[in-house]
């Protein structure tokens, strides 16, 4: 009986040491499965930065935005009152020059006149209505729209704004909505080369509040020489002819011409960029081809 029991005994401790194994094994297991490749964050969603839906070459447009920028730089400020730059509205121009002669051709609207207008409204492609809905004309809802939709300050607080795919579309609805209304009319009896008297037309026809409104377009197709794009869709070779410099009054005013900035005038005159627009009543450094400045 003693040699059984001391058997048992035996048989119980090899029992419980055996069963202490599992647990030991246990706690090695998590540390091997562990992998640690798909835990590397490295990857991070790039789409931070919002790029311009116009720009097809961002890394230009955002090393332009990043360095400083002088008065000598500046070309505009647009409506959206976002500021664009030379080099952004050439990029803008060479994006959209061949959508804005289509839309000539199909409705008879000026490829300088859209451009330029595209320009202005969308500062280039940079304003909030631009990058978030496609929307380079500030072409807002209206009762027809049943298309997507976003809110933006306006005239009004939370004004609802016409949401595009893609800016192509927001070119032929700004086409289509010139066409379609009556107050327009007058301005297909005009030469479709003509973009001087389109741009007075559309102030006159109440398309833009702004006094200026008419002489911003005509200076950016000038500066930018947006009316070649005109001629190549009526097959002529129209160049604006050059305008005086210095008007008459004893030499108190000064005609802009392509290529001046309020920076330039001011080295030119011998004045202070501040004392230029004081003289002139402007709260921005926006000129254009042909306007009248006061120098003195």
């Amino acid at each position: 009986m003693k040699i059984k029991f001391a058997l048992f005994i035996l048989a119980l401790f090899v029992v419980s040491c055996t069963s202490t194994k599992p647990v030991v094994r246990t706690t090695t297991k998590p540390k091997v499965t562990t992998k640690s490749k798909p835990v590397t964050q490295t990857k991070t969603t790039t789409k931070t930065t919002t790029k311009p839906v116009v720009v097809t070459s961002p890394t230009k447009s955002e090393t332009t935005d990043s360095k400083p920028k002088t008065d000598s730089e500046v070309s505009l400020v647009a409506t959206s009152n976002v500021k664009t730059y030379a080099e952004e509205i050439q990029i803008y121009v060479d994006n959209f020059k061949e959508i804005a002669q289509n839309n000539m051709r199909a409705h008879g609207i000026p490829a300088s006149i859209t451009l330029a207008q595209g320009i202005l409204e969308s500062g280039a492609g940079k304003g909030k209505l631009a990058l978030s809905a496609n929307n380079h004309f500030g072409i807002k809802c209206h009762k027809e729209w049943n298309g997507e939709s976003v809110k933006h300050d306006d005239d009004a607080a939370q004004e609802c704004f016409r949401k595009y795919e893609h800016p192509s579309e927001s070119y032929r609805d700004h086409s289509l909505f010139l066409t379609s209304r009556p107050r327009y009319s007058n301005l297909f009896k005009l030469d479709k080369g003509d973009y001087e008297s389109w741009a007075k037309g559309l102030k006159s026809a109440g398309y833009a509040t702004d006094v200026k409104y008419p002489d911003k377009l005509i200076g950016l197709i000038e500066r930018f020489e947006l009316y070649k794009y005109d001629n190549e869709v009526l097959s002529r070779d129209f160049k604006p002819s050059k305008k005086e410099v210095i008007l008459a009054q004893g030499g108190d005013y000064y005609t802009i011409q392509q290529g001046d900035t309020l920076y330039s005038l001011s080295k030119k005159f011998n004045l202070k960029v501040d004392d230029l627009k004081k003289l002139n009543n402007m709260s921005d450094n926006a000129i254009s081809i042909g306007q009248q400045i006061k120098i003195k």
